[in-house]
C-alpha cells in the first residue's frame, strides 16, 4: 500500500476517492488510509465486494477483447477508469491490434501520477485528470482530440462509475452527451452496481458509501437500462457480469457476488 505522503499535485490524503477504494477490493497497493477505512465498511456490509470487483474486471477483459477482435473497435475512452492494475484496457485492446488508442479519464489525480509510466512506454495511450460530471470538457480536452478522432467509431466505457454520481448529478444526461458525441457503429460499455430485491444488503452499501465517500447510488435494473436508450444491446443483453459471454462455464450465478453488479454493450445505430 501506499504510504501517506502526497506524490502528486491535488492529491488530498484525508479524502477518500472510488479510484483508490476500487483499488484496496483489487488488493491493489496504491491506496491510503481513509480508503481502506471506506473499504472496510462496505465489506462489513457486503464480503463480496471483492469478488464483485473481480466479476467487473473480468468482464472488461472480455468486452474489451470482443470489440477489438469482432467489432474492429479501434479507440477506447475509458472514463473513471481508476488506477492502473493487471490487465488494462490498453494491454487488452493493443494484444488485438498494436494500434489501438486508448484514453483514461479519471477525477483522482493519482491516476494520471501513477498513468505517467502508461505514457512513457505507449504513443497510442493517454491520460487525463477530468471530471466526468462535465463531459463536454473532457471531450475537449486537448488530449483526448489528440488521440481520439470522434468521427470514426469509439467504445465509451463507463465501467462502475456512474454508481458514483448522485441522480442530481443527471448521469442519464452524461451518457446521452457522450453519445451525441459519437458516430454510429460506436459502443457504449456500462456496469453499474445493482439494486436486489431480496438483498437487504444492496440498500445499507449505499447509506454506507454514500455517508463515507459521499457517492453511491445503488441502481435498480430499470434505471440502468435507461442508460442504454438508443443504443442496440448485443447479446446476452444486460445481466449479471460473469453472464455476459463467459469464456467457460460459469459456476455460480445467483449469489449476491455474481449479480450485484449488471452490465452490458450497445451499439450506436
Amino acid at each position: 500500500m501506499a504510504d501517506d505522503t502526497p506524490s502528486g499535485a491535488g492529491l488530498d490524503l484525508g479524502v477518500p476517492t472510488a479510484a483508490r477504494v476500487y483499488d484496496v477490493m483489487l488488493n491493489g497497493k496504491d491506496n491510503y488510509a481513509i480508503d481502506r477505512q471506506v473499504a472496510h465498511a462496505s465489506l462489513e456490509v457486503m464480503p463480496e465486494l471483492k469478488q464483485i470487483a473481480i466479476h467487473n474486471r473480468e468482464m472488461l477483459h472480455r468486452v474489451v477483447r470482443h470489440l477489438a477482435e469482432e467489432e474492429g473497435i479501434t479507440q477506447f475512452f475509458d472514463l473513471g477508469s481508476g488506477l492502473p492494475t493487471a490487465r488494462n484496457t490498453h494491454e487488452v485492446a493493443q494484444e488485438v491490434n498494436p494500434d489501438a488508442k486508448v484514453v483514461y479519464v479519471d477525477i483522482d489525480p493519482l491516476v494520471l501520477v501513477h498513468g505517467h509510466a502508461i505514457l512513457a512506454e505507449n504513443a497510442n495511450t493517454r491520460v487525463v485528470t477530468a471530471d466526468i460530471r462535465k463531459p463536454q470538457e473532457i471531450l475537449n480536452h486537448p488530449d483526448v482530440q489528440a488521440l481520439i478522432d470522434f468521427d470514426k467509431p469509439v467504445c465509451v466505457m463507463l465501467v462502475g462509475i456512474l454508481h458514483h454520481l448522485l441522480d442530481e448529478e443527471n448521469p442519464g444526461g452524461i451518457v446521452g452527451t457522450l453519445r451525441d458525441a459519437v458516430v454510429p457503429g460506436s459502443f457504449f460499455f456500462i456496469t453499474n452496481f445493482t439494486r436486489l430485491g431480496d438483498a437487504p444488503e444492496s440498500a445499507e452499501l449505499e447509506r454506507v458509501l454514500l455517508s463515507q465517500l459521499g457517492t453511491g447510488r445503488v441502481r435498480t435494473p430499470e434505471e440502468l437500462a435507461a442508460y442504454f436508450e438508443g443504443l442496440e444491446l448485443l447479446s446476452p443483453g444486460l445481466v449479471p457480469l460473469p453472464l455476459w459471454r463467459p469464456d467457460g462455464i460459469v459456476r455460480d450465478s445467483t449469489s449476491i457476488a455474481a449479480r450485484f453488479m449488471t452490465g452490458g454493450v450497445g451499439r450506436k445505430p
